[in-house]
């Protein structure tokens, strides 16, 4: 039964009334009230209410009939508001206030800016000239930039005479790469602007091609603009919006000719006394010179530099090390409506990590921390409670380094909600289980692996973590993977003296565990187990990469045809299974990580020269699969190796370029280069 009776619409009614009909001011604060209480057919009947309060409740959104006609001010302060866009159907509101609700975001401001003529204060300030451009200039420069796109893009495409099936086809087509393309403005207000967009290009659409209009589009959720911080003696952590992230550093870069503006960045990876930041030096392949050049296959997109350290505009030493594409949920808080796969991706560097949509180069977010050095991030999707016993899906944000904390950030709410003292010494990487989304491995410098529990924050952001095993090294693990057929069962590390397997199944009783199997590999006369790994990853269920620095050494082995599950004991000694072997750069630098991308059979390894090298193996990948495949005789060149640009910051080229990591999207459509000069590159498949 609804919270919300006659009697007490009548008692909160101010002064208290004794006809619905003449309340003028409503005070419906502080009651607990959730969005189906607001019933319209008892809401329809305070035909003259000009004042509502419903602040200090739990509404998540708006009905969208709730019929005041005479609504002026509203105030819906500290509840849990999603979405603005219902708010449209009180045309007269004078004043609104909703602040404290950690999903709106400075995207909101300005879209009930545009959806309100009448709004003269939003939470407190006046904003009449700044609606008005909203209104006017805004919409006059996005309609321009629309019907432009379609004008040079799409009018062709429409043959004089065509069918619905053609009109359904092509709007389909305008009002995805309209989206995409047409952007205006700051940074920040990138949601509000593809709002607008679709918005405009349906109504143009509507006008020019006599197309059904739209009324009701289903609102998208986005990162929160509010700061949250939490200061102590000794560290003071901080989140920067989007608009902030985008004025901390204004730089342009030189490439070629054309100039492109470089947005903000942070700093190094110098921890404890084995800091992989040391170890540098030497030449790169000759075969660099035979690999194929193809700059139609991807073009550099934006050059970024938001990890600096202070927001120094020079910065150009601040290390960056892990990225991760976030993961696309089904119907969860960020989903792009207009992408098949994720374009957002979280970097780490220096004193912070940042959320950028490769797409545009935009820093939707910054989370810093002004004693710490990030070294890795990994994502996860939880499934939390957020009212009632209502569910949803949420993306969770993990970062570690140099002070052996875990830092958990809900990116939606842009809320640092939890931290687990994970270990003592550095952490070196980090990464989820792909079938339990609680669990997170944390391998550190302190020569352990740890398996956590991370739990599931309630509604008030409580959680409990737990420590659900340790795994013993002997040397410290640089990279982990779970082996894909069995993530449950079998984690592989690649530490500074050797590449090691573990039993992580945890059925089995002890918690402290040593490692069960360590993998040798052909040294110049025979085979060695004693070797820095510095590079690990799956290209598929059975094919394992690793990287070793050994100078010019990049191996492809099979873990099944390696790893001999049947026997007993711990610590035994295994011979790889050499499939092939990778021509890379014969630098002796350690550190230079490699990725994959198993969905398009690819490997990714920067060099000591800001290039990417790119092995396409899906010619490969078959034969190895078979039981007797055999090792490909030849080193297998590049693909294509992407050279790093005639790039210059204030004039002048950065001096050594070394390229730490690099990472691709799911569908390989984005490049995302990650530097030793603090740059962030991105690029993009043509």
């Amino acid at each position: 039964m609804s919270k919300i009776t006659t009697e007490l619409l009548l008692e909160r009614a101010v002064p208290r009334s004794t006809r619905l009909r003449k309340i003028e001011t409503l005070n419906l604060s502080k009651l607990q009230l959730k969005t189906g209480d607001l019933d319209p057919r008892l809401f329809s009947r305070l035909r003259h209410l000009q004042k509502l309060d419903l602040s200090d409740n739990l509404l998540d959104k708006f009905p969208s009939s709730l019929t005041l006609p005479d609504l002026r001010v509203l105030n819906c302060n500290n509840n849990k508001l999603e979405d603005v866009t219902a708010l449209k159907q009180f045309p007269l509101l004078e004043e609104l206030t909703y602040e404290n609700n950690v999903y709106l975001t400075l995207n909101d401001d300005y879209k009930v800016m545009f959806l309100l003529q009448n709004l003269r204060l939003l939470n407190g300030k006046d904003i009449t000239k700044l609606a008005k451009h909203v209104r006017r200039v805004n919409s006059h420069k996005l309609t321009s930039k629309v019907t432009a796109h379609w004008e040079k893009f799409f009018r062709d495409q429409l043959p004089e005479k065509y069918t619905a099936e053609q009109v359904k086809s092509i709007k389909k087509k305008f009002l995805k790469s309209v989206q995409t393309n047409v952007v205006y403005g700051p940074s920040s207000l990138s949601e509000f602007t593809r709002w607008r967009v679709k918005m405009i290009a349906e109504e143009f659409l509507a006008h020019s091609l006599g197309l059904e209009l739209n009324s009701d589009t289903e609102p998208e959720e986005k990162m929160d603009e509010d700061e949250d911080a939490d200061e102590d003696e000794d560290e003071q952590e901080s989140t920067e919006s989007p608009k902030e992230a985008a004025e901390d550093v204004a730089q342009v870069v030189h490439i070629y000719d054309h100039l492109v503006t470089v947005t903000p960045s942070k700093r190094r990876r110098n921890h404890s006394k084995s800091s992989p930041a040391k170890k540098r030096s030497k030449t790169q392949a000759n075969t660099k010179e035979e690999a194929a050049h193809n700059p139609k296959k991807s073009k550099p997109l934006h050059f970024l530099q938001c990890h600096s350290k202070g927001n120094s505009r020079e910065d150009f030493k601040t290390q960056l090390w892990s990225c991760v594409f976030e993961p696309v949920l089904d119907s969860g808080a960020r989903k792009d409506p207009i992408v098949s796969s994720s374009r957002t991706v979280a970097t780490c560097g220096g004193e912070s990590v940042c959320l950028i949509d490769c797409e545009t180069g935009t820093v939707l977010k910054k989370y810093k921390v002004a004693t710490e050095e990030f070294f890795s991030v990994a994502w996860t999707t939880l499934t939390m409670v957020i009212s009632d016993s209502r569910k949803k899906a949420h993306n969770i944000l993990a970062a570690a380094g140099r002070r052996g904390i875990v830092k958990l950030i809900h990116v939606a709410a842009d809320f640092c909600y939890g931290e687990i003292k994970a270990h003592k010494k550095p952490i070196a990487t980090i990464c989820f289980s792909p079938t339990q989304e609680t669990h997170l491995f944390t391998a550190s410098y302190d020569k352990r692996i740890a398996l956590w529990d991370i739990g599931i924050p309630d509604c008030d952001y409580n959680f409990k973590a737990s420590q659900l095993l340790v795994l013993e090294t002997a040397c410290t693990p640089l990279r982990i993977a779970l082996v894909p057929t069995c993530p449950e069962q079998y984690l592989l590390a690649g530490c500074e003296d050797g590449c090691f397997a573990w039993n992580i199944k945890l059925d089995k009783g002890q918690k402290s565990r040593p490692f069960e199997a360590i993998f040798q590999f052909p040294d110049e006369e025979s085979m060695t187990t004693s070797h820095r790994v510095d590079g690990l990853a799956f290209l598929n269920d059975d094919v394992v990469v690793s990287k070793s620095s050994k100078p010019g050494c990049i191996y492809l082995w099979s873990w099944s045809r390696s790893f001999d599950a049947k026997g007993k004991g711990s610590q035994r000694t295994m011979s790889a299974v050499i499939l092939a072997e990778l021509e890379w750069s014969t630098t002796d630098m350690s550190y230079l990580t490699l990725s994959t991308c198993p969905a398009r059979e690819y490997v990714f390894c920067g060099d000591e020269k800001g290039s990417v090298w790119m092995y396409n193996l899906s010619s490969y990948t078959t034969a190895w699969g078979s039981a007797k495949g055999k090792r490909s005789e030849r080193r297998i060149s590049p693909t294509q190796i992407l050279t790093w640009p005639e790039l210059r910051v204030n004039g002048e080229q950065p001096r050594e370029i070394l390229v730490n990591n690099v990472v691709a999207d799911p569908a390989f459509s984005y490049l995302v280069v990650l530097t030793s000069v603090n740059i962030t590159a991105i690029w993009k498949k043509s």
